[in-house]
């Protein structure tokens, strides 16, 4: 459940400037637009009244550099599940440069909070089971836009709950510790995004949708997507 699926499309730059173009294919994807519009409504306005505000406080009085090692270690818990999504696709290289990305940061890298890996040419992966079910060939099924969650499709949704699984929320007996670090992780990803909604045009629903849908065939499809324009 993180709060960086609202806008996670934006960091893939060259996705989100074709997002506008591809509004008849995704509008035929949002068969529940009805329901799916209230819904957006009311996540962005607790982003806008609540979330983005501390993202911006949090972007203001934390320092740079500890933005980024908390950024970077963050990212790191991201490559348990990285990993295993790699290994269900069957992925050995990218599996391995996964384990290896692990092993580095988390010793050379004081936890991840300095991203060694990066530095000597491992390059992330970012994988999740809702794209390991598109990899094996499971459609992603209509535009579904969940509660505080964000956009997601019908094959993405529960995948999130495989992918809890990978995540260490899951396994910290200590409520307040589990929920201080979950709220450290959702500020973090709002933060690192407020400069990229900048990009939104048109309406936001919209842009939001199209750029959502195109961003998961890019992964999905590892960046071989077919140019119908």
């Amino acid at each position: 459940m993180r709060w960086s699926q609202y806008f996670a499309q934006l960091s893939v730059c060259a996705t989100v400037l074709m997002a506008p173009f591809a509004a008849q294919a995704a509008t035929e994807d949002d068969p529940w637009e009805s329901v799916n519009r209230p819904i957006f409504t009311f996540n962005d306005t607790v982003d806008t009244y609540a979330l983005k505000p501390i993202a911006q406080g949090y972007q203001f009085v934390t320092p740079q550099f500890v933005q980024d090692g908390i950024h970077n270690f963050f990212r790191n818990i991201g490559d348990v599940g990285n990993l295993a999504n790699n290994v269900l696709q069957l992925k050995p290289h990218n599996a391995g440069v996964d384990t290896a990305r692990l092993l580095v940061n988390t010793t050379f890298g004081v936890l991840g909070f300095i991203d060694v890996g990066t530095k000597m040419g491992l390059q992330r992966s970012d994988e999740d089971f809702g794209q390991t079910l598109g990899y094996w060939g499971v459609g992603s099924g209509p535009y579904v836009m969940i509660p505080l969650m964000g956009p997601s499709t019908l094959r993405d949704a529960p995948s999130k709950y495989v992918d809890s699984y990978t995540q260490p929320y899951r396994y910290m007996n200590d409520i307040g510790w589990r929920n201080s670090t979950f709220g450290l992780n959702v500020v973090d990803a709002r933060a690192s995004l407020l400069d990229s909604e900048k990009l939104i045009s048109g309406d936001k629903y919209t842009f939001i949708r199209n750029a959502y849908l195109q961003n998961r065939e890019f992964k999905v499809k590892d960046g071989k997507v077919v140019d119908d324009f």
